[in-house]
């Protein structure tokens, strides 16, 4: 950041403060409605602040539940899914097993010779002692 920038949000961080210190000071516009009764000045403020604040207790309590519901389905479902995912895999691998020794053979046999000649390779390298 260059150095108008940092004076700029100086400023602009000092006008808002300012703006916050006068409506705490001289603002005086919040009522609250309980009922019948109509509340205003300090007492006003002091029912609003109690009440957002189980509002939003409740809110927060409400929404810790739901995550915690919606974890455990989610974590059921996919334990669910994963387990019927391996079970298929098992089944096609079964169904299919006596179909791919006919693949399965030559696959063995090349990596039996690339072995044995890699095996030969590394011992031709041994440094003697």
């Amino acid at each position: 950041m260059n150095n108008t920038a940092k004076k700029l949000l100086a400023a602009a961080i000092v006008f808002v403060a300012a703006i916050a210190l006068w409506d705490v000071l001289w603002g005086s516009d919040l009522h609250v409605h309980l009922g019948d009764e109509d509340f205003d000045g300090p007492l006003g403020t002091l029912f609003g602040l109690a009440l957002a604040g189980g509002g939003l207790l409740i809110a927060v309590v409400a929404i810790v539940c739901a995550a915690l519901f919606v974890g455990v389905v989610c974590a059921g479902v996919g334990i669910v899914l994963v387990s019927a995912l391996v079970l298929a895999s098992v089944l096609v691998v079964a169904a299919i097993s006596p179909l791919l020794l006919p693949l399965l053979i030559p696959v063995g046999l090349y990596w039996l010779f690339t072995a044995r000649a890699r095996r030969q390779r590394r011992a031709s390298y041994q440094p003697a002692a």
